[in-house]
C-alpha cells in the first residue's frame, strides 16, 4: 500500500495485550502494524489506558468483539506513517485519539451521529487491533486522530475522545438550562467528566451520586460537584427532594451501569425531566412504564458521538475543562496486567490506570 508520509518503521514485533476469551486477556508480541488502506495512519502510542469497556469485554458482556484482536481504545501518540489518503495529518504530529471510528461521509456521520457510522462505529480494542500496544493503525484518521495543542501535553489529551467525549456528550443530551439541578449518578471517571461538563454548560447545582467516599471527596475538592450523595449512608431520592423542594431534578445523567442505577435514575428526575442514560450495562434494564406514568420523562440513551474532539481539546487549552483528577495510577506497558488487575477491582482508590511509553 502506498503512503505518502512518514518512513517504514524498521520494528518488526511489539508487546500488545490481547483478547483470547472470556476471562482470558494475555501480553504477547505481535507484528507492528501496516498502512492496509490509503486512510490509514500508524500511530506510537505514548499514552494509553484501561476503560471499563476493556473490562466489558474481558468479562464477555459485548459479543461483537473479536477474539485475538489487542485490547484498548483510548490513547494519545505520534504519527509515524500516514497512507496516501491521509489529507490533515502528516508523521511526527502529537494527536489525541477518538475511540469510535468514522468515515464522516455516510448518512449517519453527515448527521452527527458518528456512533452509527455505516462504515465504523466502536472498532479498535472491539473488532480491530486497539491501542494496548506500542504501536496502532488508525482508520479513517483524518476523522479519528486530532492534532493536540503545543501547550497541552499527552496526559492532558489522552480522555480527550472517549472518558471525557462520554462525560460531555452524556452532558450536553441532558438539555441542561442555566442553574439547572443536574444529579449525576456514578463518580467513575465518566460521571466525573459528566459533572464537570454539567457545571461548563451551565448547571446551578450538580448532585453527584455514588458510594464511594474518595471519589466523592474528590469530585467536590476540585469542584465537579456541588453536593455528594453517598448511597451506603443516604437515601438518594431523599436528598434530591430536598435539595430541590420536592420536585426532583431537572436532568439526570446516569454512568453508573449498576444493578439499581437505571431504575434510580428515573426515581431522581423530576417530571418533564431528561434522563441521559451514558453507563453501558452487562444485564438488561426493566422499563416500568406504569410506575413513571405520568411523569412525562425523555430518557436518551446508548453510545456516545464522540464528534467534538477538537473543541474539547480547546477547551482543556483555555483551562476550562480539565481530566488531571482521573489520573491515579501509572506503569509501563509491560505492568498492565496489574493495572487491569487493580482497575478492575477498584484497588487502591484507582480511578485510572495510565499507560506510559518514552516520549
Amino acid at each position: 500500500m502506498e503512503q505518502n508520509q512518514g518512513k517504514q518503521n524498521r520494528k518488526q514485533t511489539m508487546k500488545a495485550v490481547v483478547f483470547h476469551g472470556i476471562n482470558d486477556i494475555r501480553m504477547e508480541e505481535r507484528p507492528v502494524p501496516v498502512i492496509q488502506d490509503p486512510k490509514d495512519a500508524i500511530v506510537r502510542v505514548v499514552r494509553s489506558t484501561i476503560c471499563t469497556s476493556d473490562l466489558h469485554i474481558r468479562n464477555g458482556a459485548v459479543p461483537r468483539a473479536v477474539p485475538g484482536i489487542i485490547l484498548g481504545h483510548e490513547f494519545a501518540g505520534e504519527v509515524v506513517e500516514t497512507g496516501s489518503g491521509v489529507t490533515k495529518l502528516k508523521a511526527g504530529m502529537r494527536v489525541a485519539a477518538n475511540c469510535e471510528t468514522f468515515c464522516g461521509t455516510c448518512y449517519y456521520c453527515k448527521r452527527g451521529f458518528v456512533n452509527n457510522c455505516e462504515h465504523g462505529g466502536w472498532e479498535l480494542g472491539c473488532r480491530i487491533d486497539g491501542c494496548q500496544a506500542e504501536y496502532v493503525r488508525v482508520p479513517y484518521a483524518d476523522m479519528g486522530l486530532t492534532p493536540i495543542p503545543d501547550t497541552v501535553s499527552y496526559e492532558e489529551a489522552l480522555f480527550t475522545g472517549d472518558i471525557l467525549s462520554s462525560g460531555f456528550w452524556g452532558a450536553d443530551i441532558a438539555e441542561i438550562q442555566r442553574g439547572d439541578c443536574v444529579a449525576v449518578i456514578g463518580a467513575g471517571p465518566v460521571g466525573l467528566c459528566a459533572a464537570e461538563s454539567a457545571k461548563y454548560l451551565g448547571a446551578g447545582t450538580v448532585i453527584l451520586v455514588d458510594r464511594d467516599a474518595y471519589r466523592l471527596n474528590l469530585a467536590v475538592q476540585n469542584g465537579l460537584a456541588d453536593v455528594t450523595v453517598n448511597t451506603g449512608k443516604q437515601d438518594a431520592a431523599d436528598e434530591v427532594r430536598k435539595l430541590t423542594e420536592g420536585r426532583g431534578a431537572d436532568a439526570v445523567i446516569e454512568a453508573a451501569g449498576g444493578k439499581d442505577t437505571f431504575e434510580l435514575a428515573w426515581k431522581l428526575a423530576r417530571p418533564n425531566a431528561v434522563v441521559s442514560v451514558v453507563a453501558m450495562y452487562e444485564e438488561n434494564q426493566i422499563l416500568p412504564l406504569p410506575s413513571m406514568y405520568g411523569k412525562n420523562l425523555t430518557f436518551k440513551t446508548g453510545g456516545v458521538d464522540a464528534n467534538r474532539c477538537p473543541e474539547l481539546l480547546s477547551l482543556i487549552e483555555k483551562g476550562d475543562l480539565r481530566t488531571d483528577f482521573l489520573i491515579t495510577h501509572r506503569s509501563p506497558l509491560g505492568e498492565i496486567m496489574e493495572g487491569y488487575r487493580v482497575f478492575g477491582a477498584k484497588d487502591d482508590n484507582c480511578i485510572k490506570w495510565v499507560i506510559t511509553a518514552d516520549e
